[in-house]
C-alpha cells in the first residue's frame, strides 16, 4: 500500500512543480495614449460669404484656362500693397506673361493665383498647386491657405474697400430678416372724421 501512494506521489511531484513555477499571464497591454494632441482653434467670427467660399475646395487642377468671364474677373482684382491687421501685407501683381494671372506675396510666401468661379459673387483668386485662396469682398480681403487650414493674412483692406466700409457704416444694409417699419396712419382730421366736399354758397333771389 505504502508503495502504492509513493508512486502515486512521484508521478503528481513533477505537475505541480510545474504549476508553480509557470509564468503569470502578462496583463493585456492597454494602449498608449497619444503623445501628441491637435490643436484646438477658437471658431472665428466671420460673413456668411467669408464662410462659403472658405469651404469651397480649390481647384487643383494644374492645366488652367481661364475663359473670358474669368479675365473679365480679372480687371476687378484690386492690385499692388494691400495693408492687412497685425502689421502684416499683400502684395497683388498681375503676371507679365499670362492675362488674367498674379503673383501673390505675403512675407516670404508667394503664389501664383488665377480667377476662379465664385458661389457668392465676390472675386476668388486660386492657386491650386499650394491650395492657397485670396478672397476679394467689397470692404475688406483675406488670403487663406486651405492645404494649412489657416488664414495667412486677414482684415486687408485697399484703398477702394476703405471707402466701401465707411459707406457700409453710415449707411447699413437693411437685412432681410428685419421687419420693415409700420407706416405712419394719416393724421385724423378735426370732427366726425369724415369730411364732405365743400359746396358752394346759394345764390340770392
Amino acid at each position: 500500500m505504502k508503495l502504492v501512494i509513493l508512486s502515486a506521489l512521484a508521478l503528481t511531484a513533477p505537475a505541480m512543480l510545474l504549476a508553480q513555477t509557470a509564468p503569470a499571464k502578462a496583463a493585456p497591454k492597454t494602449a498608449a495614449a497619444p503623445t501628441v494632441q491637435a490643436a484646438k482653434r477658437a471658431p472665428i467670427k466671420r460673413s456668411a460669404a467669408k464662410a462659403v467660399e472658405e469651404v469651397t475646395p480649390i481647384d487643383d487642377d494644374p492645366t488652367v484656362t481661364l475663359t473670358p468671364e474669368d479675365l473679365e474677373l480679372a480687371k476687378r482684382v484690386y492690385v499692388g500693397t494691400i495693408p492687412c491687421e497685425l502689421g502684416a501685407s499683400v502684395t497683388i501683381t498681375p503676371s507679365g506673361k499670362r492675362p488674367g494671372f498674379f503673383l501673390v506675396q505675403t512675407g516670404k510666401q508667394r503664389f501664383r493665383m488665377h480667377p476662379v468661379g465664385s458661389r457668392t459673387g465676390a472675386i476668388r483668386l486660386e492657386d491650386g498647386r499650394a491650395g492657397a485662396m485670396w478672397l476679394q469682398l467689397g470692404n475688406k480681403s483675406m488670403l487663406m491657405s486651405q492645404k494649412l487650414g489657416q488664414r495667412l493674412a486677414d482684415e486687408c483692406m485697399s484703398p477702394a474697400q476703405v471707402t466701401f466700409a465707411d459707406e457700409m457704416k453710415k449707411n447699413p444694409p437693411v437685412s432681410i430678416l428685419e421687419a420693415l417699419p409700420a407706416a405712419k396712419p394719416a393724421p385724423a382730421q378735426a370732427g366726425t372724421g369724415s369730411v364732405q366736399p365743400a359746396t358752394a354758397p346759394a345764390k340770392a333771389e
